[in-house]
């Protein structure tokens, strides 16, 4: 089923601010909670729903993602199946909404993100063309990451080892210490924090639990991004020690400069050279765009750095809608003419004043001539 417009699940405009959206989402979330519909599966998928609506739009950088590429834009920061509570990050805010909003419905416990033994984020940088940014695309890219130890299963243990209760720390991964009147804890420097010691660790690990492998990741990069947008890849940084779960991989989009065309935002500039008589006499040329050759009409009497606009031929700004293409018009001036192209340029001088260019007075002269009049009248 095709999921519903987040801004339409709150009941808000799309230029809605941050107080609008939180009191949509309180009215929705009051009318839905589960205390006030018990056993109604459908009040609870509304009430889920309208919490991912908040979960988007009141995050900045994801709520522009949702706006430059719709649901497609944000799949990515939830979790395989889609919209878990494990994916939500306001509980503060239904806290002070509800208050007792926990114990109905999570039966007494806060649902949390599992970040216990979960791996490291990782980073990369991706650097793609103007077209590539323009149509989207599938990369697949090389990640050197940590990886659950196979020989040992994540445990670190070697064959037929066992681990031993840690004689420093008694098994609680921290030691106190004294300094005057306070008591300190810190983690514990012979177990780091484990409460176990491994005395036979697996030779492959060292005792990790993790190894260092290159692996292929599969990135869906969607039209219209940008330099410095970064995309989420859930689950695909290192995996966590002891078999924890991986972290999340973010990738740092750079695309590069365009010979011919200059991005500015969602529209495309660039520069179409004319000649003196397309100029003059107009004519109709073809342009080159993201989309494909367009039509350009040049009206005559166009001036050079006129700029023309083409509706929509710009890079992707949503699902929908596209940006604009500016072309600016240079009209060219040969610097080579034959004889007979200098005398038709002569002829047509001189048909547009009433002395021949040769003739016709220079601007310091002209001046000259003004001043002189200026004096006359001032004297008299």
């Amino acid at each position: 089923m095709e999921k519903q417009d987040y801004y339409e699940v709150l009941g808000v405009p799309r230029n809605a601010d941050e107080s609008a959206i939180k009191k949509a989402y309180r009215k929705l979330a009051l009318k839905y909670h589960p205390d006030r519909n018990p056993h109604n599966r459908e009040a609870e998928e509304k009430f889920k729903e309208a919490s991912e609506a908040y979960e988007i739009l009141s995050n900045p950088e994801k709520r522009t993602l949702y706006d430059r590429y719709g649901h497609e834009g944000v799949k990515a920061t939830f979790a395989r199946s889609g919209f878990t509570w494990q994916d939500f990050s306001h509980f503060s805010d239904i806290e002070d909404i509800f208050g007792s909003f926990f114990n109905a419905f999570f039966g007494g416990a806060r649902p949390t993100r599992r970040t216990i033994n979960r791996g490291r984020d990782l980073q990369i940088r991706y650097s793609l063309t103007l077209e590539e940014a323009f149509s989207g695309k599938e990369v697949e890219l090389t990640v050197r990451r940590l990886e659950t130890c196979k020989e040992c299963a994540g445990s670190g243990l070697g064959p037929a080892a066992h681990p031993r209760t840690c004689p420093r720390c008694g098994g609680r991964g921290q030691i106190r210490l004294l300094q005057g009147f306070f008591s300190i804890a810190t983690t514990c420097d012979m177990c780091n924090g484990e409460g176990k010691i491994i005395d036979k660790p697996c030779k492959v690990c060292g005792g990790d639990g993790r190894v260092y492998k290159r692996v292929k990741v599969k990135v869906k990069i969607p039209g219209g991004i940008d330099t410095g947008m970064q995309l989420r890849v859930r689950g695909e940084g290192e995996a966590g020690p002891h078999g924890g779960p991986h972290g999340d991989l973010y990738v740092v989009i750079s695309v590069k400069e365009h010979p011919f065309f200059e991005r500015r935002n969602d529209d495309i500039l660039c520069e179409v050279p004319i000649s003196f008589t397309q100029a003059a006499l107009g004519d109709e040329i073809e342009v080159p765009t993201l989309h494909g050759p367009e039509k350009l009409r040049i009206p005559a009497g166009t001036q050079t750095y006129y700029r023309f606009r083409l509706k929509g031929r710009g890079m992707p700004r949503n699902e929908a809608a596209f940006g604009d293409q500016y072309v600016r018009v240079i009209v060219h001036t040969p610097t080579k003419l034959t004889s007979r192209q200098k005398e038709l340029l002569r002829e047509f001088a001189a048909l547009g004043n009433k002395k021949p260019v040769s003739e016709e007075k220079g601007f310091f002269e002209r001046f000259k001539e003004s001043l002189n009049e200026m004096k006359k009248d001032v004297l008299g």
